[in-house]
């Protein structure tokens, strides 16, 4: 396995008790056909949206404060945080007080998703990871809630991790608020109860 991949999910081992929470432990691991996302809503010290692509057999994270919106006016900021591991794809539950990120976790969306001007020339996952590096990524989501295009930009900032989330102007942009949609796709349950 390439010492990069290893070195990716140091900094997320390192921020975690496995003694004291349920979290999934990082090791690296790759979905066998199609790439997947995921977006969990998360009641930490202060309510964001953690949004993950799955890259090179980790889960790229940005937190994202006001969650994810269909509208293309709303240009969402997206902090980079450290890698987290595919089998956190499906981690609900509540982070105990005293480890990092305590709070309670659902998945509020999941599916698939694939860059936006892809053409099967190459792979795909290089491609990627180039795009992450110049600091512009276009892909399409095909969520149960968050579909079609989305961008993600970095900003030229001091500060290294901050990006933007915007979505395209595509049949699948609204104004309607979709965080209205509060419900677990895997659960279906809100997080306040969750929390109980």
């Amino acid at each position: 396995m390439p010492i990069e991949l290893i070195m990716s999910l140091t900094e997320y081992n390192q921020k975690r008790n496995f003694n004291s929470t349920v979290e999934p432990e990082g090791e690296i691991k790759k979905s066998t056909s199609e790439l997947i996302f995921v977006v969990q809503k998360h009641a930490a010290s202060h309510l964001h949206y953690d949004f993950r692509l799955e890259m090179d057999g980790v889960l790229k994270s940005w937190a994202v404060p006001k969650g994810p919106s269909m509208n293309p006016a709303d240009k969402r900021l997206a902090i980079m945080v450290e890698d987290h591991p595919y089998t956190y794809k499906d981690f609900e539950g509540t982070i105990p007080e005293g480890n990092y990120g305590a709070g309670t976790v659902i998945v509020w969306d999941n599916g698939t998703y694939t860059l936006a001007d892809y053409k099967n020339a190459g792979d795909l996952e290089t491609k990627l990871k180039s795009d992450l590096q110049k600091g512009h990524l276009s892909f399409i989501l095909n969520g149960k809630k968050l579909k079609g295009e989305f961008a993600l930009v970095k900003l030229k900032k001091k500060e290294e991790n901050t990006w933007l989330l915007i979505k395209s102007k595509d049949q699948y942009a609204g104004h309607k608020d979709i965080l209205l949609q509060d419900k677990s796709v895997i659960s279906n349950r809100i997080i306040e109860s969750l929390k109980k």
